[in-house]
């Protein structure tokens, strides 16, 4: 068996977990220009599993504590560890879509600025402190 699907379009997805996994949905589209592909809603009003798209890129979510789970127990959100992370997410856009996620609320941590390694970003914290990045710079052109 091949280490990597040839028929896969993404070979690699995040995973975060939500609080407010919906109100989370909905920002994260609003701010980053996500588009939900698939949303599956738990019995407690949260989120069991959801998948958003951007570009050919996903992320899947769901909300922290829909389910005691092995794999949920391995997880802690960043308000629960002081706010650091121990990963990040990079989104590679056309334009540094700075103006969306500053108007939809994300607080700045890195100013939109040019990098020494070329391109342009900034970086961000969403409504749950998650941290994310977002350039110009695509280590694929």
């Amino acid at each position: 068996m091949s280490a990597t699907p040839a028929n896969t379009r993404v070979n690699l997805i995040s995973c975060l977990r939500y609080r407010d996994a919906p109100a989370a949905i909905d920002w994260l589209c609003r701010a980053f220009g996500f588009e939900k592909h698939a949303v599956y809603p738990d019995d407690n009003h949260g989120i069991a599993h959801a998948q958003l798209t951007f570009g050919n890129g996903m992320i899947m979510l769901g909300s922290a504590g829909s389910a005691d789970t092995e794999y949920s127990r391995l997880m802690k959100l960043p308000d629960d560890i002081g706010g650091v992370q121990t990963q990040t997410v990079y989104v590679v856009v056309a334009d540094a879509a700075y103006a969306m996620a500053r108007e939809a609320g994300a607080k700045m941590v890195i100013d939109v600025k040019d990098e020494d390694y070329g391109g342009r970003g900034f970086t961000c914290r969403d409504l749950e402190n998650h941290l994310w990045s977002f350039g110009t710079y695509d280590p694929y052109a």
